[in-house]
């Protein structure tokens, strides 16, 4: 593999792509810049739709299909099965840094022995990358000497535009045996009419200054006017207030919107680390020494019981 060949493990609801494959598509064009192959790898039960949209994508020179009913819940144990039987060919692997690819590409790496850098945020070339360590208060460059790589990608780190060209080329590939000691029973969603917190281009989050669950109402109003996502800090999760999937921070969802709202969020280094590459941050708080109002743009020292339905009565 004396050139550069990029496979994306395409992150999707047996119906559309998600938004996390664009930015991971971004990345592997990066790594692409001095020339080679880019390939699409789509892994589930009647994908036809995703596999149409995939082939569709500037840059892309081949989608790979691999369909099977033992892959519809993409279980780890089967889509790693999958995923391997592939791999050989690709110089590259990538995977989007989400509970998706978290999931996947170690036991990925595992199985073909190779090296895994986790959480890239910029390719340098096609041996060497950044990424965060120490909650993104610094940055490593880390280079791959192995013929083979397993790359995540950090979503808000690289753009999520993808142009439209003609149709790529399509390959169905029948699977082989494919592992499954496990079967999903159930699942609960969480169904949001909002936009998705990891893609937003205005998120308004609340910590544990707002007291309760209830309180959230209030960003709720704000966000709908706004367009907005909801979040939250972890303090604010653990104390119930909100579900998981809420959370912002280095162990929930890395966000960088075009305008962050925290409010009630003193700024614990793990919040920072997943907001901090916001182009725009806005803290609302009663602590003048709160640790977010160093990363803010704009801050606001008052109660946020007073300043939250001013604001809603601005945006009216």
């Amino acid at each position: 593999m004396s050139q550069s060949s990029v496979l994306v493990i395409v992150e999707h609801d047996n119906q559309t792509i998600k938004s996390s494959t664009f930015h991971s598509i971004t990345a592997a064009l990066d790594i692409l810049s001095v020339g080679g192959q880019l390939h699409l790898l789509v892994v589930g039960d009647n994908t036809e739709n995703v596999v149409e949209q995939a082939a569709g994508l500037k840059g892309v020179n081949k989608v790979l299909t691999i369909q099977s009913d033992a892959l519809k819940d993409q279980l780890a144990e089967p889509m790693t099965s999958a995923i391997v039987s592939v791999a050989q060919n690709y110089s590259h692997l990538l995977f989007p840094a989400t509970t998706f690819g978290k999931n996947i590409a170690p036991r990925v790496a595992a199985k073909l022995g190779i090296a895994q850098i986790s959480d890239i945020t910029q390719v340098i070339d096609d041996q060497n990358f950044i990424r965060p360590i120490y909650a993104g208060n610094a940055l490593a460059t880390v280079q791959n000497n192995g013929q083979q790589v397993v790359i995540t990608v950090r979503s808000s780190a690289f753009s999520g535009v993808c142009e439209a060209q003609h149709s790529a080329e399509i390959e169905h590939i029948t699977p082989n045996k494919l592992i499954q000691r496990a079967q999903l029973k159930s699942q609960s969603l969480t169904q949001v009419s909002r936009a998705e917190l990891s893609s937003a281009k205005v998120v308004i989050s609340g910590g544990r200054g707002l007291s309760s669950g209830e309180n959230f109402a209030l960003l709720e109003t704000i966000a709908d006017k706004l367009g907005a996502a909801v979040g939250a800090s972890r303090a604010a999760v653990d104390a119930g207030y909100v579900p998981n999937d809420y959370q912002v921070g280095q162990t929930g969802k890395i966000v960088a919107p075009e305008l962050y709202i925290a409010v009630g969020i003193s700024g614990a280094i793990q919040h920072i680390a997943g907001m901090k590459e916001s182009k725009v941050i806005v803290a609302i708080n009663s602590d003048p020494e709160a640790p977010i109002f160093q990363v803010a743009d704009y801050g606001i020292v008052g109660d946020l019981f007073e300043i939250l339905p001013e604001l809603d009565k601005a945006l009216a």
